[in-house]
């Protein structure tokens, strides 16, 4: 939710940024009604306590036997007036809020400009491995060990989905391991999070309304599968007010996510790449508003970092705007070398959403004791999305015998030191 203050004061300067992201349109209806309101609410309040003055006149006049017929009369006009006054404030109010909900945030003034084919490469990191023998794919490589079963999976729950067996379930439970690890290293705290949540969280991520047809629905409960436990992260400190000493505060969430991957279909449907249920390790931040730069900049550093312990060439780049989630103002990801592919695929992306989420969640924090309430400002980051990475580390790291040598980070988690071997 933007902030409609920070509108009205500069409203150029919001308009320039919402352009960026195609959605200066609705500023200007957004501001109307914000200023109709504004007109009205003091009309309606004035209304009620003429209304109460009227009311004692009636009442004293009634006391002392005198005619009040005349304040009578000027009550039912008063009556007919605030109703008709405080009918249009609820339109307006309700047409605002839905108004502003559909607003994407103020894109970070650092952020590319463009669409989906205008990401910038910040920078590639490690080196592209040579082959001697045919690159196998990880559903071949899966198949062939007996690691990964689309067929059964789809007799089972329908497409996109899939069953991991035997020697990859131990790489899976040790990425995460490593994960963790690293992540609780760095100042994380690990969180299980409900999978299942209402529609006040999802509304607050930024997710509702915009990407309504993503996510899992279970109407019964009025209940929603999370397609990221960002969702549920965030939550955690709703309708709270933080002492800033406490900032910042940093989660590791571990979970299940889910995804409809609504029109999609036909897009990276073979193996494991884009399924329905997958599991991931995600970071998630609340910190002080003139820290969230330089937190992104960690979030990223954290993932880089992941990538370069488990030996995955990988590169840096930054989202263009056009291109960004409703409550991101600035996006980098994080994209694998996949060999079977000949190119770099997104297996990581970190967001600073400002204070977006913040104040629809009204996550907040005290800057001093006796000072208002400020919306803190929050980041995410994707530490290990299992699937995607087990898809770079069985490509990346196959041999010509079809066994996979895995790196030492993951062996010292737990991992076998090859898998596949005859």
């Amino acid at each position: 939710m933007l902030d409609l203050r920070r509108l009205r004061e500069d409203p150029e300067a919001a308009r320039a940024a919402l352009a960026r992201r195609g959605a200066a349109e609705a500023l200007d209806e957004l501001l109307e009604l914000d200023a109709r309101r504004r007109e009205l609410l003091p009309r309606v309040e004035e209304g009620r306590a003429e209304r109460n003055r009227v009311s004692d006149q009636i009442a004293q006049a009634k006391r002392s036997g005198e005619d009040a017929s005349e304040a009578i009369a000027q009550m039912r006009e008063l009556g007919g007036e605030i109703k008709r006054l405080e009918k249009e404030l609820a339109e307006v109010e309700e047409r605002r809020d839905e108004l502003a909900a559909t607003l994407p945030n103020l894109p970070h003034p650092d952020a590319p400009d463009g669409g989906p084919d205008d990401a910038v490469t910040l920078r590639e990191v490690g080196e592209r491995p040579t082959f001697d023998f045919p690159v196998r794919d990880h559903l071949d490589l899966g198949t062939a060990h007996g690691w990964i079963n689309t067929e059964k999976a789809a007799e089972a729950s329908g497409t996109r989905f899939a069953y991991l067996l035997g020697d990859l379930v131990l790489v899976e439970l040790a990425l995460i391991r490593f994960a963790v690890e690293r992540l609780r290293a760095e100042g994380f705290e690990p969180v299980v999070p409900p999978v299942l949540v209402r529609e006040g969280p999802l509304f607050g991520t930024g997710f509702f309304p915009g990407e309504r047809e993503m996510i899992y629905e279970i109407p019964r409960d009025e209940l929603f599968l999370v397609g990221t436990s960002e969702v549920s992260l965030a939550a955690l400190h709703a309708d709270e007010i933080l002492d800033a000493e406490s900032l910042p505060r940093r989660y590791a969430g571990i979970s299940t996510c889910f995804r409809r991957e609504a029109g999609a279909a036909g897009k990276d449907t073979r193996g494991i790449f884009r399924v329905h249920q997958f599991d991931k390790v995600e970071m998630f931040s609340f910190v002080h508003p003139d820290e969230s730069d330089a937190e992104h900049e960690r979030l990223l550093a954290i993932e880089e970092g992941i990538l370069q312990a488990l030996e995955i060439p990988y590169r840096v780049v930054d989202i263009a705007v056009g291109d960004l989630g409703a409550p991101a103002a600035r996006k980098f990801d994080c994209e694998a070398w996949i060999p079977s592919q000949e190119r770099y695929r997104e297996v990581t992306s970190c967001s600073n959403t400002t204070d977006y989420q913040a104040r629809r969640l009204r996550a907040r924090f005290r800057p001093e004791r006796e000072a208002p309430p400020q919306p803190v400002h929050t980041l995410n980051g994707t530490a290990v999305a299992v699937g995607r990475t087990l898809i770079a580390l069985l490509e990346n790291h196959q041999r010509p015998d079809g066994s996979v040598e895995l790196p030492k980070a993951l062996v010292d988690a737990g991992a076998p030191a090859v898998i596949g071997a005859s």
